[in-house]
């Protein structure tokens, strides 16, 4: 019964990490200064409903399971012990918690983002343009800041808003010092996410 009890909760573990990795990485890659290595773990978004399913059913089973009323059985050779801390409602209750913090990471991963620094700009405004780049692999809110942080830290770059709803990068800048084609570098080599179609404003 304790194995069995211990395999859930490892197995709860495993999949609430699992389902947070796509958007846990891109947060982690940002703060540790290896944005590239933002989109390794993207391709786990599809799969992100079914492990959090598994999740919320394995740990409310291991709940079920510590908390039904058990059978009192007479017997003098039974020995009522008490369970160790890693067998403790305690212990299901700090993962139980741990896994919600990680199911819900995408929700608050913004306060771990480092906020870019206010850039006062003059500029001409024939020298402006405007790009709109469409990105594959972004799937949370940790992705949009990890692109805005790798465009926002172009010089020449004075105004970016990125979606992952929508998979699109804005992006405003001096035309007389970047291009499009240097944005879209920027982005696939500082994040690991591809852009597969670039669009000029006029």
């Amino acid at each position: 019964m304790k194995k069995s009890s211990n395999k859930l909760i490892g197995m709860g573990l495993f999949t609430a990490i699992a389902a947070s990795l796509c958007c846990i990485t891109p947060v982690l890659a940002l703060i540790a200064g290896a944005s590239g290595m933002a989109s390794t773990f993207s391709w786990l978004e599809p799969a992100r409903p079914y492990l959090i399913a598994v999740t919320i059913l394995v740990i409310g089973f291991a709940w079920f399971q510590k908390l039904k009323p058990r059978k009192e059985i007479n017997c003098d050779c039974e020995i009522d012990e008490n369970p160790s801390f890693w067998q403790s409602k305690k212990f299901l209750g700090i993962i139980s918690i741990f896994a919600a913090l990680m199911l819900s990471f995408p929700y608050y991963s913004g306060i771990f983002i480092p906020e870019s620094e206010s850039k006062t700009i003059i500029i001409k405004e024939s020298s402006i343009s405007k790009v709109t780049l469409t990105i594959d692999g972004m799937t949370c809110t940790g992705c949009e800041h990890s692109v805005n942080h790798a465009l926002s830290s172009l010089k020449g770059v004075f105004e970016s808003s990125v979606s992952y709803e929508s998979g699109k990068a804005i992006v405003q800048f001096d035309k007389t010092k970047l291009t499009p084609d240097q944005l879209s570098h920027t982005i696939e080599k500082e994040t690991g996410y591809k852009v597969i179609n670039i669009e000029t404003q006029k």
